[in-house]
């Protein structure tokens, strides 16, 4: 058998565990005592775990690492980092420093393992960190991601969960990522269609994150392996409803054509079975159910955001080249929690 054919199996945020997996395990770990200066821990089901050092210094600590979702393993190493880095981004946080995380063939070509780190190395210096070292094992196939440390003010951290009714929802990226790499590994996606989602897996969520910082934001996540509506889900804590307009959703040109054509994950189908309580589609083509639940890879910033300031942090996002779209908003709970209309 070929490095080629071992090397791309299926992965990115696609090989995660389900979240109903995740949280009925979470749920019977043992607490321990409290710590005040943990603002935020795997509790509140954020993007990572901050922990406040000084008044006005908390670090950022998160991780991230998964198979190749692409045959070429530079391009793998710079979407595995973006996607370790974008935690730090949804915390609102500036980058400091990485560490690898290698499982990596024995008899496998090591010049495939320098050519993952080399897109990894340049995706950490893209972010203003340094590669600080890391840790390699062992193992039957390829896995590669980092973790990652940063900083952030305690006071000007994003949740995930502390939108408001009437709150405005911005992505920041075009779904579909899952759908289309799915596509690729049965030979199905068009070159242009890798190439529009190789560019917006590899793209930092920095400057993103970046402009937010100028406005009011009150919730953040980056969209990954729950899906766009997985994540918002999350968003919700269970306290509030919101509406999506699906409409006004973006999504990768010819996503929407390869879920016609049922080239579906199996995580796309437990994001819809763990999510199915929570959401009603009204008038809704299957494909487009089947993007708001893909599993995205480095996917965008979900932003929830002050209603009168939305429309010009919109404004800002796109004269930066982003796809950033408004697709929703907040609303006070109600019998369903997420209305895609």
């Amino acid at each position: 058998m070929s490095d080629k054919i071992v090397f791309c199996k299926g992965g990115g945020c696609t090989a995660k565990l389900g979240a109903g997996v995740l949280s009925r395990v979470l749920e019977r770990l043992p607490k321990g005592p409290a710590d005040e200066n943990l603002l935020i821990g795997y509790d509140s089901k954020d993007d990572a775990a901050v922990y406040r050092i000084a008044e006005d210094t908390a670090i950022v600590q998160t991780l991230d690492f998964f198979p190749p979702m692409v045959e070429d393993p530079y391009l793998f190493g710079k979407i595995a980092a973006a996607n370790a880095l974008s935690d730090v981004y949804a915390m609102g946080g500036d980058v400091r420093t990485a560490l690898n995380i290698v499982c990596f063939p024995e008899d496998m070509d090591l010049n495939i393992l320098g050519e993952i780190m080399r897109g990894g190395s340049e995706k950490v210096m893209e972010a203003g960190g340094i590669l600080a070292g890391g840790h390699s094992i062992a193992d039957d196939s390829v896995k590669y991601g980092l973790s990652v440390t940063g900083v952030v003010h305690p006071e000007k951290m994003y949740p995930n969960n502390q939108g408001r009714p009437g709150d405005v929802l911005i992505l920041t990226k075009k779904l579909g990522v899952g759908i289309i790499c799915t596509a690729n590994r049965i030979q199905e996606a068009s070159e242009e269609a890798m190439n529009e989602a190789a560019v917006s897996m590899t793209t930092l969520n920095k400057r993103a994150s970046e402009i937010c910082r100028n406005y009011e934001i009150h919730a953040c996540t980056d969209v990954t392996g729950f899906g766009f509506l997985g994540h918002l889900h999350e968003m919700m804590d269970g306290r509030y409803s919101c509406q999506v307009y699906a409409g006004q959703v973006p999504v990768m040109t010819e996503a929407l054509h390869y879920a016609r054509e049922f080239f579906l994950t199996a995580a796309a189908q437990k994001n819809r079975n763990h999510l199915e309580p929570h959401v009603h589609f009204e008038n809704i083509p299957f494909a487009m159910e089947e993007v708001l639940f893909d599993p995205q890879t480095s996917g965008g910033l979900l932003l929830a955001v002050c209603p009168d300031q939305a429309e010009e942090l919109l404004a800002e996002l796109q004269n930066e080249g982003l796809p950033a779209r408004s697709v929703g908003k907040i609303i006070e709970k109600e019998n369903t929690e997420i209305y895609v209309i």
